[in-house]
């Protein structure tokens, strides 16, 4: 995979981050050659905008990059590849609080285009960035490599991507690290005993599955990540609004995620013995699809009262978190594009996090803040767990009620966790509404580098 990062020197043209609160600053320092051409060209160091400096003999010399006062450096000179002319280019200076590492990781982002179904924009010409000294080469192109795989398999459309192509795209992963897996499908999860992924996805002609990928030292600490793989979610029974189905193609953008996290943690080499889990259907509506007030019984035994068929995610998750629970794994992580209301509550470009430890909790904020890849804690607030109370089963899958609904969600998913196991759970969009420096508007890999992060420093090699 190539991110347009080079080592060949020849010919590199320096770029220089220049935000407002610096541009006076840059004025003083600059040859008056340059002070005045930047001033003639109207450059304001404004946020996206560039200007191109000659050198003494007419030819590129500099190109001044702007940037935002406060926005996080890794995205300086991200998208910069689509935007400047064909040629080799360099960092001159970091900009304050630049890391070599994460510039040209916010580079390598920037070069993503998703060309499935026709070619991308960006050629073969296009602009290269000189690897930044000391920049950890493998670790930028194993979270860049992780981050298209999830950006991709997100943008597929359904019609591409059931559960049938996710669990291929899964095994795949696994079996390019050397991982075993195991695919149940159809009525296998039945005998296998994950029945409620089985009455999510038994309505869809394209039956539903359960990856389970193992790999790592069997003595290692167990990592265990569970990801919502929903391939494309009607709404069941309870039928989705077509303006709420329109997107319900990223509905799996949980699993794809997890995917990623576990293709950079294997190729890492990390010292964990990992399990992936990721249950994947395709919420339909047919003669046995289940029904509102159907009565469900789940892998640890817990009836569960259907209150809401659109209300899946939870219910696919929670047999595989039972599964995750069995075996006490020293950390367990799941992420799913599981409610609206954390969308209502955070927007589209924090992920909504939910954690039974705080020391954990303080560790993955902490992880998201330093990789801008935000997480922002929300409370398992136990009282609201009477919300989910039914009258002839042990729960409902939903609350009757609108209020704090993804922590609701949270509480179900929680049901199924065993008590003394560190959890967070990460309720995501998996999309961007708009387009930023490395973070084209469509498909994304949220939180992925954050719990990269976390993982990799709470499990380094001592």
């Amino acid at each position: 995979m190539v991110f347009s990062l080079t080592d060949d020197a020849q010919g590199a043209v320096p770029l220089v981050a220049v935000g407002p609160a610096g541009l006076a600053g840059w004025r003083e320092a600059a040859p008056a050659r340059e002070r005045d051409w930047a001033a003639a060209t109207g450059f304001t160091g404004e946020a996206g905008k560039l200007a191109f400096l000659p050198d003494g003999e007419g030819r590129l010399g500099r190109v001044l990059v702007g940037r935002a006062d406060g926005e996080a450096a890794m995205w300086t000179f991200a998208g910069l590849s689509e935007t400047l002319p064909p040629g080799r280019y360099r960092i001159e200076s970091p900009p304050e609080g630049g890391d070599a590492t994460r510039l040209a990781l916010g580079w390598a982002l920037g070069t993503y285009a998703f060309g499935r179904y026709r070619d991308p924009k960006k050629q073969a010409g296009q602009a290269e960035l000189m690897w930044p000294e000391g920049a950890d080469r493998g670790l930028v192109e194993r979270l860049a490599a992780a981050v298209f795989v999830a950006r991709d398999l997100i943008n597929t459309p359904a019609s591409d991507m059931g559960p049938e192509e996710l669990a291929d795209a899964a095994t795949g992963v696994a079996e390019k690290s050397g991982a075993y897996h195991h695919t149940l499908v159809g009525d296998a999860l039945l005998a296998e005993n994950y029945p409620t992924i089985h009455a999510v996805g038994r309505a869809s002609t394209r039956p539903p599955r359960l990856v389970d990928i193992v790999w790592g030292d069997e003595a290692a600490p167990k990592l265990t990540l569970v990801g919502k793989g929903v391939c494309f979610d009607s709404g069941g029974l309870d039928l989705k609004q077509p303006s709420g189905m329109r997107m319900m193609k990223k509905d799996m953008g949980g699993a794809a995620i997890m995917l990623g996290l576990a293709q950079a943690i294997m190729d890492a080499g990390l010292p964990v013995r990992l399990r992936v889990l990721l249950p994947m259907v395709e919420n339909s509506v047919a003669g046995n699809a289940m029904r509102p007030l159907d009565i469900v019984r789940t892998r640890k035994g817990l009836t569960v009262e259907i209150g809401n068929t659109d209300a899946e995610g939870r219910l696919i998750l929670c047999d595989a978190l039972a599964a995750a629970s069995q075996e006490k794994p020293a950390l367990l992580l799941d992420a799913a594009t599981l409610t609206g209301a954390a969308r209502v509550a955070v927007g589209p470009e924090l992920a909504a996090l939910f954690c039974n430890d705080d020391a954990l909790a303080s560790g993955l904020g902490a992880a998201g803040a330093a990789e801008d890849d935000p997480l922002w804690r929300m409370p398992l607030w136990r009282p609201y767990r009477r919300l989910l109370d039914s009258k002839i089963a042990d729960l409902n899958n939903v609350s009757e009620g609108p209020h704090a609904g993804a922590i609701t969600a949270a509480l179900y998913l929680q049901e199924f966790v065993e008590p003394g196991i560190p959890w967070a759970h990460l309720d995501v969009m998996a999309w961007n509404n708009r387009a930023r420096p490395g973070r084209p508007e469509g498909a994304e890999a949220q939180a992925l580098r954050a719990l990269y992060a976390y993982v990799a420093a709470r499990f380094a090699v001592r």
